[in-house]
């Protein structure tokens, strides 16, 4: 295949096959581009395979479509906002590399920003509940920052509730404030999507091809949930019993799937790793099993675990806890079984089970099912300069500074650290990211470090959670307060409030769930 070279940076080519992408990787391109919609034609390579075959030879890969109709803006801006972020020489391709070609053209076209336009002193790319108590915590040590934080959201959840929605114990719109809400006073919120990087010039990239400048940035855009990576889950989610706590629209449907049940086959699944709040999975299965043992059912409902991961728990020291519960409610566990397929009219679960060296596919019936999906960084981290191996935001795990680009940190769900992805753990990153980003902005080396704190508070029962708390390596960790472990309430809330960096809904759902947990499992207790 001849690539024809229209820049130093960036040539184009006609539709590749795979050998043609291990041509380009031995030419030192380092960015394919894919401008051909997938099934055009028949027999066409699909963007899909390109994609596999760039990244296993360590080239980045993008796909932005172009109709051959015609191109049209978005076109361009998308191209331009690719061009900015990935690493060059790009090599594009389309049917007969003509439309790759124009599109580049219309990128070039596309405005820039210019020599005036404002440089923020932080940029904040995400307003969940890391980059809401991030800009917190800045302000606090200087209110006279000018600090964006970057979000296209209307509204702003508390997610962690959402497995007591499905237990029927908060209600959905209890989780649920507007963005404007929570968004701390001093900060400007710029309403957009980000769709790159740009650490050389120290800017981010809109959607409408725009940018904005930062002398320091935190990048805490989360993770996405892969639920189209199980084939037929997209098509059967919120009905035919299948379900899922983590999206807010099908968490009360768990509730009601679990009301109703009074027989018959109940699965729960738990993908691979990482994925945010790890104990969130079979806290579902537990507070299911409690509803159940409470209305007298539970003995008539065969629940199946069905775990991806080969032990119940990565912390080994809290297994006995949770094993009381498993053999208390009857539940089977299916180590290294990972759901790939849902037929929800047939109510039949596919799964890859690991037997000795090989692989079998194995399908269950089910009544209910609860699924929690796959889980990968948002595309355009995963296809940025700032992405790890892995695609998360390589950073430092003590410090959680990029590991390339000394003014950028990132923290919570979107970064490479090896903590688990709760919010407990966004909580302690937060004051180190801030700490440090304002060091790095007044020219001076990084001060703080993060020890990985996550916490899993995992109901078992009503009345009674198996508190998690460790740090990197499974080191444990325990700190939370002595009055929930031996059940004296102190008469004012200054230990919890006194520290906090999170808006006061994170609190309110952590006090109001405690009202109800009451007290936690000691590790080893009877």
């Amino acid at each position: 295949m001849l690539f024809k070279q229209i820049s130093p940076e960036f040539s184009v080519s006609g539709q590749l096959t795979l050998d043609d992408v291990r041509e380009a990787a031995a030419q030192g391109f380092r960015t394919i581009i894919c401008n051909r919609p997938d099934d055009e034609e028949p027999g066409q390579l699909s963007s899909s395979a390109v994609q596999d075959q760039a990244e296993a030879l360590g080239m980045k890969f993008t796909y932005i479509p172009v109709s051959s109709s015609g191109l049209v803006a978005s076109d361009g801006v998308k191209m331009r906002a690719a061009l900015e972020a990935l690493p060059s020489p790009v090599l594009a391709y389309c049917r007969s590399g003509a439309r790759s070609g124009k599109v580049w053209n219309l990128a070039a076209e596309a405005s820039r920003p210019t020599a005036a336009e404002h440089i923020y002193d932080i940029v904040i790319v995400g307003g969940g509940s890391a980059g809401i108590a991030t800009a917190s915590s800045m302000l606090k040590r200087n209110a006279k920052l000018a600090i964006a934080v970057i979000d296209p959201a209307d509204v702003h959840y508390y997610q962690p509730g959402w497995t007591m929605v499905g237990a029927g114990v908060f209600s959905a719109e209890f989780t649920r404030r507007s963005e404007r809400s929570v968004m701390p006073r001093g900060v400007e919120w710029i309403k957009k999507s980000v769709t790159g990087f740009s650490p050389e010039t120290n800017a981010v990239t809109l959607e409408d091809g725009s940018s904005v400048s930062y002398r320091v940035l935190v990048a805490c855009p989360g993770i996405k949930l892969d639920w189209d990576a199980i084939e037929g889950l997209t098509d059967t989610l919120g009905k035919n019993g299948v379900t899922s706590n983590y999206r807010y629209d099908l968490a009360p449907y768990t509730n009601r799937l679990v009301k109703d049940m009074k027989s018959g086959r109940a699965l729960f699944t738990q993908p691979p790793m990482p994925i945010k709040c790890a104990g969130a999975p079979q806290k579902s299965m537990y507070l299911s099993c409690s509803n159940w043992e409470r209305a007298g059912v539970l003995g008539d409902i065969d629940v199946q675990f069905h775990n991806s991961g080969a032990v119940l728990f990565g912390v080994a020291a809290y297994v006995p806890a949770l094993m009381e519960y498993v053999d208390r409610y009857n539940a089977h566990l299916n180590f290294e079984s990972k759901l790939v397929a849902v037929d929800g009219a047939a109510k039949v679960a596919t799964f890859e089970q690991k037997r000795g060296d090989s692989v079998i596919r194995v399908e269950e019936k089910f009544d209910m099912i609860h699924v929690v999906p796959p889980q990968v960084a948002p595309d355009f981290v995963r296809n940025s300069p700032l992405a790890a191996a892995n695609g998360f935001i390589e950073v430092n795990e003590a410090t959680l500074q990029h590991v390339r680009y000394p003014n950028i940190f990132a923290l919570g769900d979107a970064c490479s650290a090896s903590n688990a992805k709760t919010m407990a753990a966004a909580r302690k990153q937060a004051p180190v990211v801030a700490v440090n980003a304002l060091a790095v902005l007044e020219g001076k080396s990084p001060v703080a470090d993060y020890d990985g704190y996550g916490s899993c508070p995992l109901t078992v029962e009503r009345g009674k959670i198996v508190l998690a708390e460790f740090g990197y390596g499974g080191k444990l960790l325990p700190s939370f307060p002595n009055w929930l472990i031996d059940g004296t309430r102190p008469s004012r809330l200054s230990w919890l409030l006194k520290d906090t960096i999170l808006p006061p809904i994170y609190w309110h759902g952590m006090l109001k769930g405690h009202e109800w947990m009451v007290k936690p499992h000691k590790i080893g207790a009877a």
